[in-house]
């Protein structure tokens, strides 16, 4: 894999702790071509580091920016090489539907790079379990706290999304799978109710639309309102357009479906 693809360039904080372990195993290259980005000297002769940022004079707004989209991106990939194996098997057709979800949520550059990254973590996770059943659970709990300290958690509600999308694209979330979100979940620092808004998000019955407000149908109309302004707020595009184009038009289509799920309570009341 060369720098310049989907994921590569400027790496930003995976080049440190468990996921900067993990990224050398898998990344190769485009991990050294990224660590010597962030221990080069710019144009005035000053190291850069990892663990600084554009504002006190560590790098560029532009490769700080890169490197929150390649943080995000590759943590995704780990973070769903954990979920899809949870119940012990890796079918083709499991790997077809993260295909299709990299094709439709990044374009077609991400689909070989990407399959290529979560092989290779499915190898790690393989190796890591052979020598201990589980070192992988312990490397992904370490890798969701390294998460948790260096995205925010708009961006962490955006992470959730996507491996909730991946666990339901084959129409169906085993119990594995589930208990494997939520457990990733709750390493990252996230409220027990946004894992359940998230579940229920795709949802079709009046009883789903409570779940992912938060609320239950016993809530007063005040509450209802206090619930999606709460909801909107947090989930709300913006507060991911750093990430890049495609993870904003994602968390747009996720904002809508939360307005689709507060619009079908809305109607049952008459409100």
């Amino acid at each position: 894999m060369a720098a310049g693809k989907w994921l590569g360039g400027f790496l930003g904080f995976i080049t440190g702790g468990p996921l900067g372990a993990l990224a050398g195993f898998v990344l190769g290259s485009i991990f050294d071509y990224g660590l010597k980005a962030v221990n080069s000297e710019d144009n005035n002769g000053n190291p850069y580091s990892g663990s600084n940022n554009y504002q006190s004079g560590g790098y560029t707004r532009q490769q700080f920016y890169e490197g929150q989209r390649n943080s995000f991106l590759f943590s995704l990939l780990v973070l769903a090489s954990y979920i899809i194996n949870a119940d012990g098997k890796i079918m083709h057709s499991e790997m077809e539907l993260v295909r299709n979800f990299l094709r439709t949520n990044f374009g077609e550059s991400a689909v070989s790079q990407g399959e290529e990254i979560l092989k290779k973590l499915f190898d790690q996770q393989r190796d890591q379990n052979n020598r201990n059943p589980y070192a992988f659970r312990d490397t992904i709990r370490q890798c969701s706290a390294q998460i948790a300290a260096n995205m925010d958690y708009s961006q962490r509600l955006q992470l959730l999304h996507f491996l909730v999308m991946i666990a339901q694209a084959d129409g169906h979330v085993c119990t594995e799978e589930i208990n494997a979100i939520k457990e990733v979940a709750q390493y990252m620092g996230m409220d027990r109710d946004d894992v359940e808004s998230m579940l229920n998000l795709k949802g079709t019955s009046i009883d789903d639309a409570y779940k992912v407000l938060g609320i239950s149908p016993s809530a007063t109309d005040d509450e209802v309102r206090a619930a999606y302004r709460k909801l909107a707020l947090k989930h709300h595009p913006d507060r991911v357009s750093t990430l890049g184009e495609d993870i904003k038009k994602a968390a747009e289509k996720k904002f809508q479906e939360i307005n689709e799920a507060k619009e079908k309570i809305y109607k049952a009341r008459g409100l």
